[in-house]
């Protein structure tokens, strides 16, 4: 059995194939983001799905492609979670961007892959090797133009009095901004970035906003400039999305690509079915 897994900071989606590339299985875990999880929430959380658990003994390959995998020792972490719990897989782990890539641009082909969901990312990839030019550091400092940045940017707006008030009151009835229940999810508990991220809807839902319709179209050009604009070829390839923002957003992001004089490639909510396709050329 091979299980092929993009992991976003919010969930995990988990493709299960036999040798012959034929679907076992789909199931879903919640995000298994190395960087903010301990290794007993991994744990539990793989524990949890039955599907996984009840297979685990059969997986002889697993290729894991997650938020928060850039570094070694973020991938060594994962790579001894999944030992433990597939004792019979050999696991590779890469990070996201390489999910993102798979999924949308051709080996062989030139491109710029970007991602626009819980947070965000932008990479280059030559047809052969990704290249980036920014290195993240997390959700606190960067992540922009993704659901983070605009569920921070909602709340920051609310607090300091410049969201329109017609706005503001709808804000205040869909979502709890108690002052402390907002630190506790920010500051205690698990996720704040995911936390951060499920204000996003309600930009998403009141895009027509001229308040919203403002920050939505900020945020992407911000994304824009810090990101995709770092590369030379930038306005000579197409400049792909994967996420639930720029799915979301894909009117929205492809006026802010033509603005830019950007060539759209392709916007994927999921990169897991082009992931599947790219995965059973080579089993």
């Amino acid at each position: 059995m091979v299980l092929i897994v993009d992991s976003g900071a919010t969930k995990s989606d988990w493709i299960a194939l036999d040798e012959k590339g034929e679907q076992l299985f789909v199931t879903q875990t919640l995000g298994l983001s190395p960087e903010v999880l301990t290794k007993e929430v991994i744990e539990d959380r793989l524990a949890n799905n039955f599907e996984l658990s009840k297979n685990k003994d059969k997986v002889r390959q697993l290729y894991f492609y997650g938020a928060g995998c850039g570094t070694d020792r973020m991938k060594n972490f994962l790579k001894s979670i999944f030992k433990d719990f597939f004792p019979n897989a050999k696991a590779e782990v890469r990070e996201d961007t390489y999910a993102a890539i798979y999924s949308t641009t051709k080996i062989g082909k030139q491109g710029i892959v970007c991602i626009l969901g819980t947070g965000s990312n932008c990479s280059y990839y030559d047809g052969h090797q990704l290249i980036q030019k920014v290195t993240s550091l997390g959700y606190i400092l960067m992540d922009d133009g993704s659901g983070n940045f605009f569920g921070r940017k909602l709340i920051r707006d609310y607090y300091f009095h410049k969201m329109p008030q017609d706005l503001g009151m709808k804000f205040a009835k869909e979502y709890d901004l108690d002052a402390d229940v907002i630190k506790e999810h920010l500051y205690k508990q698990p996720n704040p970035n995911t936390y951060l991220a499920t204000f996003a809807r309600f930009i998403i839902e009141n895009k027509e906003h001229p308040y919203c319709k403002g920050v939505i179209e900020k945020g992407l050009q911000q994304f824009v400039n810090n990101y995709i604009m770092q590369y030379e070829l930038a306005t000579k390839v197409p400049v792909s999305f994967v996420g639930s923002i720029a799915h979301f957003l894909r009117d929205e992001l492809t006026a802010c690509l033509e603005r830019n004089d950007l060539i759209l490639g392709v916007i994927r909510r999921r990169p897991i079915e082009g992931l599947v396709e790219f995965h059973r050329e080579t089993i």
